[in-house]
């Protein structure tokens, strides 16, 4: 069986590897996982390393891992079907209760081709070849030449599918209502005793990614004093790109850039840095403004950065209790950000600069259609869900 393998070394930031059932790193996929440590976050890398060790324990279990260069649609097709079984057989009648699900499965599959492309273009496998259809384009257009984009070939696609429910090609979103009531089996603010009542980080994590459309990582990764109050002025966000977070969180792609938030989130941030301040009092420990902003504060180690996978548990202890669509993520609250400002009339490059595209056209591909949506528009009333939130132009 193979299976991942955190290790930190000297000097460097922690990172993972792929061990096969001989105790021994996999070869191929080091190599591979190498080659992109610098461009990938620790996650990203963790999450393709998991990915790529479940490929291997497939091929160990065939007796075949001597044979991973030279696979095809049929061993591709067995691994999906061995992954849906629980990872115990490659073929059975009866499907399990629990599998993964399809976004899971597709992920598996993502990093399998991903890591096969790249063994194509580098060390000439052709595995990528079989289980591929359709040539890619030499150059995508972009910039002035965007609209030239829905004229070119479609690039590659996998002979091996994965059937899902929800549209490709529209990220989904939550409605307001199903915000709130996430927001509210955080915690809530009980008027009679004057505080909150509940997990008031948990509710001002997922509040600070509703308002501003941050990606998860961004908000892990921040330290106290780069939620700056306004004091008279509007209060902001600063994105602070760096890459020695001790949770591994980090910044996409390194680009800095200002997010403007209203007053409701800035009362909750201060709320929440006095719930900080006064936990760390009792526990006898100081905080400083260069510290990690979302910490643990109700288990050991305290006050240690809040990682990506205690996030994830929230979300799964959410769901339990009904609050919001079964199979949300964090990330939905940044596709629910861009669309209610796209729906209230804000221009896309100022979306696009909000939400740290590299270029306003990926704004367009990806939130394109919801102008034109007119059922989406009047599903509840996105006006009154924005209200609060600052979107400084002259600042842009």
């Amino acid at each position: 069986m193979a299976y991942t393998l955190a290790l930190r070394p000297p000097g460097e930031r922690r990172t993972w590897t792929v061990v096969g059932q001989d105790y021994k790193t996999v070869a191929p996929v080091e190599e591979w996982l190498e080659a992109h440590r610098r461009y990938w976050s620790p996650n990203t890398v963790r999450s393709y390393a998991t990915s790529l060790a479940q490929w291997w324990t497939f091929l160990e279990q065939r007796g075949e891992p001597g044979k991973w260069n030279a696979v095809g649609v049929p061993t591709v097709a067995a691994y999906l079907s061995w992954l849906r079984n629980g990872r115990t057989v490659e073929r059975t009648i009866a499907r399990p209760e629990d599998g993964p699900e399809a976004t899971t499965l597709e992920a598996r599959l993502g990093a399998l081709i991903s890591f096969y492309k790249w063994q194509d273009a580098i060390n000439d496998v052709p595995v990528a070849a079989k289980i591929l259809r359709g040539a890619p384009r030499k150059a995508p257009a972009r910039g002035l030449l965007s609209h030239l984009d829905a004229r070119t070939e479609a690039g590659p696609s996998s002979l091996v599918r994965v059937r899902t429910v929800r549209r490709r090609d529209r990220p989904p979103v939550l409605l307001p209502q199903q915000v709130q009531a996430i927001l509210d089996g955080c915690a809530t603010y009980d008027p009679a005793a004057g505080e909150w009542v509940g997990n008031l980080r948990d509710r001002f994590l997922f509040a600070l990614l509703a308002e501003t459309g941050m990606r998860l990582g961004e908000a892990l990764g921040m330290r106290i004093r780069e939620f700056v109050m306004g004091r008279g002025a509007t209060p902001h966000i600063e994105v602070v790109p760096r890459e020695d977070n001790p949770n591994d969180a980090r910044v996409k792609m390194l680009r800095p850039r200002r997010v403007y938030v209203g007053g409701d989130l800035e009362r909750l941030y201060a709320d929440y840095l006095t719930h900080l301040a006064m936990s760390a009092a009792d526990l006898g420990m100081p905080v400083d403004p260069g510290d990690p902003l979302f910490v643990n504060l109700d288990r050991p180690p305290y006050l240690s950065a809040l990682r990506e996978g205690t996030v994830r548990d929230k979300v799964t202890a959410l769901k339990r209790k009904g609050a919001g669509p079964s199979d949300w993520t964090p990330h939905w609250f940044r596709h629910t950000h861009a669309t209610a400002l796209l729906i209230g009339g804000t221009p896309e490059w100022v979306v696009s600069r909000r939400l740290g595209h590299a270029h306003v056209q990926t704004t367009l591909d990806l939130y394109g259609w919801v102008t034109e949506d007119e059922a989406l528009r009047a599903a509840a009333n996105w006006k009154s869900y924005t209200n609060g939130w600052k979107v400084n132009l002259e600042a842009l």
